[in-house]
């Protein structure tokens, strides 16, 4: 997928490891100028990871490009790991790297369940947050959850029947539970056949038109016992968010201003949602890119969301 418009390759000019509480450690790394303008990446999954793609989306002349991989998932360390993994303990995280890095405040830039995570953020520490640059976005609710599980076989159904299948009939009642348990299971032999059938159901129905190089890179096993095993202990556990859910605290963070893009054919995270969010949110700018799907990297969002970071710019 050609990919021009996003900003060249670049590598970091720093990566380190920030030991965490229960065992973690964060991989970090830090990409563009030094004395610039910060801001952080917040990947999707949760689970899956970050990659070096994720960088070209910054002016790197122009920004302090903060990456992580959360909890559990991509480079950080043990991979897959559930223990002291919450929402809470990711927000807890973010405050110790923005503290560790010496930052005052950043704009935060986040997708799917990266959105989620910088919306739970913000609310938290609402006096560090620049602004928003929110994808597809995912608010953590049962409905959002179920639509993933199950409702999105009305659109996909030869992905959701490949991925139903991968469990027994008699477990097919409870998709979630059938799956948790074997992606908990010790053997690989049980947990990474069931964490490729997961993330490829996910990659498969992330993209307005079928895209075999977005599945190839949903199937890697790293990436995807990070995605389906954190994906599904979140699930279990509705996102670990608080009690009224993200739109219930919207007041804490009326005053910050924010970039919402959303795939018009976002089956992922259908646009619904974007639309309550803005809704919700007085400084919000929604962007709906009409001939797009769930990924990040399909043209119409890559190009409306370097041009959301750079409207972020020349506020600046």
């Amino acid at each position: 997928m050609p990919r021009g418009d996003l900003f060249p390759d670049i590598a970091p000019y720093e990566t380190g490891l920030l030991p965490l509480s229960g065992g973690h450690v964060m991989y970090w790394e830090q990409v563009g100028n030094p004395r610039g303008q910060p801001v952080l990446f917040l990947h999707g999954g949760p689970g899956a990871g970050a990659g070096a793609v994720h960088r070209r989306f910054f002016d790197p002349g122009h920004w302090r490009v903060v990456i992580f991989d959360q909890r559990g998932a991509g480079r950080s360390r043990p991979l897959g790991e559930l223990r002291e993994n919450t929402t809470p303990h990711l927000v807890s995280d973010i405050e110790a790297l923005r503290r560790f890095l010496g930052i005052e405040r950043w704009l935060l830039f986040g997708g799917s369940w990266g959105s989620t995570l910088a919306l739970a953020y913000a609310q938290a520490h609402p006096d560090r947050v620049l602004g928003c640059v929110l994808r597809g976005v995912f608010l953590g609710r049962d409905s959002e959850v179920e639509w993933f599980l199950t409702g999105l076989r009305r659109i996909f159904p030869d992905a959701w029947a490949n991925f139903a299948e991968h469990l027994p009939p008699e477990e097919r009642h409870d998709l979630l539970g059938g799956y948790l348990r074997r992606l908990c299971h010790p053997d690989p032999q049980t947990h990474l056949p069931a964490a490729r059938a997961w993330s490829q159901y996910e990659g498969s129905c992330s993209t307005l038109l079928p895209s075999p190089e977005t599945v190839a890179s949903f199937a890697q096993d790293r990436t995807a016992l990070g995605l389906a095993r954190i994906e599904a202990h979140y699930f279990e556990h509705k996102l670990f968010l608080p009690a009224g859910g993200l739109l219930g605290h919207m007041d804490r963070i009326a005053h910050i201003p924010a970039e919402i893009v959303q795939g018009r054919y976002d089956m992922v995270c259908p646009a619904e949602t974007a639309f309550e969010l803005a809704a919700a949110w007085p400084k919000a700018r929604l962007t709906v890119i009409p001939d797009a799907g769930h990924s990040a990297l399909e043209p119409g969002v890559r190009t409306a969301l370097v041009s959301a970071v750079e409207r972020f710019r020349r506020r600046s």
